[in-house]
């Protein structure tokens, strides 16, 4: 099994296919150099960028994540704030810090390729690193995939055929699942909710107060991210000069807090959702959600619901955010083992939909939800986002990307409310929501899957 830490990255914007996969992908190519002794040897390094990684890559900031992997910097602990200044410095001097220890030559405008006829027939999100001696001799030539969320695979992994049995597949842990229904299963046969079953899963892998730390921190970062975005005024980089929205709403909700606090329950689910992706699109430290595009969803839910709680304290509060992650983290499990988590295979209904999913089920479970209902709350949210497509304009992460999250908050809290008030058996499983999505994500267009080749993205003009 994975870890719902696994889901839960931290990590820096505007997408975690994009970004955060090309980041970690640079260490693990230094690692293999490093340990063939290698990296020493380096005189330059070729980095192809295949599929969407070139179709989109240069404005999901592609080459900045490379460039910044090939330093050695690491998504989880880098300062975003210094980001650009490193990655300036590198395009002026045309020289690279390999693993931070090695300069090399390095000219991003030769050594960064976007290879836009590369098959990508394992993965639409391919990415080949090259390693060449003084002489001009290939030392090391690796393919590699960024498969969602910050996940990525290399060509040999992506070639063994997937086995059919999820549950023998990664950590070992008590309770092993490999979909809905055995999850199910297993919280009834046990007596668990469904974050207490994910909590004994995880406690095979750290302790306790390791996993707790960990998720605290996770919390921290997304709430950190949505104070960042209620503050920060001014343009989103790119050609769109998109103006950031979310510190005025935030302003005119402070100044009027309780005029229609019916209505203006959208307004704060909004804000925050946007504030995330805000920050998101600027390229600042944000928590994949499962993924960057989707990022705002559930720390909106979250916001509103585990944290503005009157009358409790930070432990209580802390508390409520942890069951919330570990019962969201269950769910994206699943749709990261049974389908994908890619917006370039699955297109938005694999990033949006899912967070949707995700953030429905984590709510449903604060509210007292059963084990049952936490899965129909998580099927109602994907089972509204079937189809959704991934179409950014002018491959930025910000139109329809920052209003989508704002939607998928709120259409979360509805799905968790409609799967309270329903019977508790459902029409529809979650199982045959994650199989539809699948399947729909494999019929869709790639024109719709995170190529800026069709929809929107084709229809709105930049000016």
């Amino acid at each position: 099994m994975l870890s719902v830490l696994d889901l839960f990255r931290i990590g820096i914007g505007p997408s975690s296919s994009h970004t955060v996969g090309p980041m970690r992908i640079g260490a693990r190519f230094l690692n293999g150099l490093k340990r063939r002794k290698l990296l020493d040897q380096v005189s330059r390094v070729r980095v192809e960028l295949q599929g969407s990684l070139a179709l989109t890559g240069d404005g999901h900031a592609t080459p900045k994540a490379s460039i910044l992997g090939l330093m050695g910097l690491k998504p989880e602990t880098m300062d975003s704030e210094t980001a650009d200044n490193d990655v300036a410095k590198v395009s002026a001097e045309q020289r690279l810090l390999l693993g931070g220890k090695y300069e090399i030559a390095f000219n991003p405008v030769k050594d960064i390729i976007f290879d836009f006829d590369a098959p990508c027939d394992l993965h639409p999100n391919g990415m080949r690193m090259i390693a060449y001696n003084a002489a001009g001799e290939t030392i090391r030539d690796r393919q590699y995939y960024s498969t969602g969320g910050g996940f990525i695979a290399s060509k040999k992994q992506l070639e063994v055929p997937v086995k059919n049995d999820m549950v023998n597949a990664g950590n070992t842990v008590p309770y092993p699942f490999g979909s809905a229904d055995e999850m199910l299963a297993l919280c009834s046969s046990h007596g668990l909710a469904i974050h207490e079953l994910i909590y004994a899963n995880e406690d095979s892998m750290r302790s306790r107060a390791e996993t707790d730390a960990a998720l605290d921190r996770v919390s921290e970062v997304m709430m950190g991210c949505i104070d960042r975005g209620l503050d920060r005024e001014g343009t989103l980089p790119g050609s769109l000069k998109v103006k950031r929205r979310a510190p005025a709403m935030w302003s005119k909700l402070c100044t009027n807090p309780l005029s229609n606090e019916q209505e203006q329950l959208f307004d704060w689910l909004n804000v925050y959702a946007m504030a995330v992706n805000e920050e998101n699109a600027s390229g600042g430290q944000v928590v994949t959600a499962p993924t960057n595009g989707a990022a705002g969803i559930i720390p909106a839910v979250i916001r509103h619901y585990c944290r503005r709680e009157r009358g409790l304290d930070a432990a209580s509060h802390a508390k409520a955010t942890r069951k919330f992650l570990l019962t969201a983290g269950g769910i994206g499990l699943l749709y990261k083992q049974r389908a994908s988590i890619s917006g370039a295979e699955m297109g938005c209904q694999g990033e949006v939909g899912v967070a949707c999913s995700m953030a429905a089920g984590g709510l449903a479970a604060i509210w007292g939800a059963s084990p049952l209902k936490v899965t129909s709350a998580a099927e109602i949210g994907m089972e509204h986002n079937l189809g959704l497509t991934c179409d950014p304009v002018a491959g930025l992460v910000q139109i329809p990307c920052i209003e989508r999250n704002a939607i998928g908050a709120v259409k979360a809290v509805n799905a968790a409310r409609l799967a309270l008030h329903a019977p508790e058996q459902l029409r529809v499983s979650l199982d045959q929501v994650i199989e539809t999505m699948r399947q729909t994500g494999q019929d869709m267009s790639t024109k719709y899957k995170e190529t800026s080749q069709g929809g929107l993205a084709v229809n709105v003009v930049e000016c």
